[in-house]
């Protein structure tokens, strides 16, 4: 697994741990990353994404995982997540269909 999250896009960064004595050695910062489960109205799913917290927060402010898919465009999201937004369409378009 890819520590990056699905929403943001971030990524571990890279610095020092610093000594007492200014030794400096390699250290990575990890993202807080979360496995959530979003609640799709429109497809009546559960979907799994790996999400920090900042992430999750954006996703709720949005007003869910659908109106922030479907409002954020393509270059901005992971390829997991573009597949949930075109699920989200392709059933989106379905029940416009049968209207």
């Amino acid at each position: 697994m890819s520590r990056v999250c699905e929403i943001t896009k971030k990524k571990p960064m890279s610095g020092h741990n610093v000594s007492h004595s200014e030794i400096k050695t390699k250290r990575r910062f990890l993202p807080n990353l979360q496995i959530v489960s979003f609640l799709s109205e429109i497809l009546g799913t559960k979907v799994k994404l790996y999400v920090t917290s900042r992430g999750i927060k954006t996703v709720e402010a949005n007003g869910g995982i659908d109106s922030y898919l479907l409002n954020t465009g393509n270059s901005k999201l992971t390829p997991e997540a573009k597949a949930i937004k075109a699920r989200i369409q392709k059933c989106q378009a379905k029940k416009a269909a049968k209207k």
